[in-house]
């Protein structure tokens, strides 16, 4: 523990410390010198929020500009991005799961879920946000002015994509845009995170959306499994790549499935040959249990890794055999993902989840949890293994690593 200079007050700021509010009023701690960032304050361990209105006079514009929020006193002209009210933020009660109210269910739809929000300022770079769930989640964050970055594989559909929702929303469509991404394809996530680093200076919603089921044996280009690579791997690697453009505002988004609950990986000696069988070993659906468990584990992980920097990680379960193009890749699954079709969500409601995540103010500070329609619930067993979380990610950076290497 950090010894802190004696101070008369015990809510004064150490030395390069300061104070910042978040759009929603909750109170961030910046270390300047460490360039670090927490929620709670350095010396109290306490957290606060912004309450009330404006003072006379004053109010709160979006700088186009300047990508950002901005405060205008209107008596005196002067321009600030800091929040006047900071000063006379009061102190929240400790953070608890418990304590959150359940507002939406498995009948809410994205769009009932972001009701009301203004994103404008915010940006989203969503996997696989051109067909199915991710688009539906990409569509419903860009008509109330978010940003989206349409990290997918084919430009055609893509444009195509954005196009549907430029006609709904003229608007939006300056707001979205394609960037290529074969998460089959460690170089592409390479290229991919570099052209973003190069390209935005911050992420606020990365949602892991895409996935393969289903699919027959096949190796990628880096000789690994596909459903592995593509659901998990690929997605850790280009995690790690984005991290600096992450802070206290930002959420990752992974989506898993309760398929999770059927994983059979081993809780000790983990191997890659577990996570990528050889085609011997191999069963379809099985693989795609592993990979959705693989997502857990890495959000539980990832959160506790990054928690002091106040970035939230959550998983979750969009909602049984939606009508997705994720059943396209055997007739068998086409045809039971037709008959259920009825009983099931519609891509609205299975992207209602994601979009929560995401977006919902009472989830500020919370990280690691998984999520089924729109509330919390307990994950696997296996999937709390703090010794599995840790071997996956050591496997999962020994691949890279390796990568890497044969890069040189």
């Amino acid at each position: 523990m950090i010894s802190l200079p004696d101070t008369d007050s015990e809510d004064e700021l150490p030395p390069g410390w300061e104070e910042r509010a978040t759009d929603d009023g909750t109170v961030c701690y910046v270390n300047q010198q460490g360039k670090t960032s927490q929620w709670t304050h350095p010396r109290t361990g306490r957290s606060k929020r912004i309450t009330g209105e404006l003072p006379l006079g004053w109010e709160k514009y979006y700088d186009e500009q300047g990508k950002r929020f901005m405060f205008l006193n209107k008596e005196t002209q002067q321009r600030t991005n800091v929040d006047p009210r900071l000063a006379f933020a009061v102190e929240e009660p400790t953070q608890n799961v418990a304590q959150v109210r359940q507002r939406f269910d498995s009948c809410s739809t994205a769009l009932q879920v972001l009701h009301g929000k203004d994103l404008h300022g915010r940006t989203a770079l969503i996997t696989g946000a051109n067909c199915g769930i991710g688009f539906e989640t990409a569509r419903s964050l860009a008509h109330h002015g978010c940003e989206i970055i349409f990290a997918c594989r084919n430009r055609s559909s893509t444009e195509a994509a954005i196009e549907s929702i430029a006609q709904e929303r003229p608007a939006a469509r300056a707001r979205c845009r394609f960037a290529p991404l074969d998460l089959s394809s460690l170089r592409s996530v390479q290229r991919f995170a570099g052209e973003i680093k190069q390209s935005v200076s911050h992420i606020d919603y990365l949602i892991l959306n895409a996935g393969v089921f289903a699919l027959p044996y096949t190796k990628t280009e880096d000789g690994l499994e596909t459903t592995f690579q593509v659901s998990h791997l690929s997605h850790f690697y280009l995690t790690l790549q984005l991290e600096t453009l992450f802070d206290y505002k930002t959420r990752i988004i992974l989506l898993s499935s309760e398929s999770h609950r059927f994983a059979n990986l081993p809780v000790e000696n983990l191997a890659v040959h577990h996570l990528s069988p050889p085609p011997e070993k191999f069963w379809s659906m099985m693989a795609y249990n592993n990979a959705k468990l693989c997502n857990v584990l890495f959000a539980q992980e990832l959160a506790q890794r990054w928690k002091q920097r106040g970035i939230s990680v959550f998983s979750l379960h969009p909602g049984n055999m939606v009508s997705s193009d994720l059943s396209r890749n055997y007739w068998f699954y086409r045809l039971l993902f037709a008959i259920v079709r009825p009983f099931t969500k519609s891509l609205q409601q299975a992207a209602a989840t994601s979009v929560y995540c995401a977006t919902a103010n009472e989830l500020t500070g919370l990280s690691g949890l998984y999520f089924n329609n729109c509330f919390f619930c307990e994950p696997s067993k296996l999937s709390k293994s703090a010794a599995l979380q840790q071997q996956l990610w050591r496997l999962s950076e020994n691949l890279i690593a390796e990568f890497v290497q044969e890069q040189h």
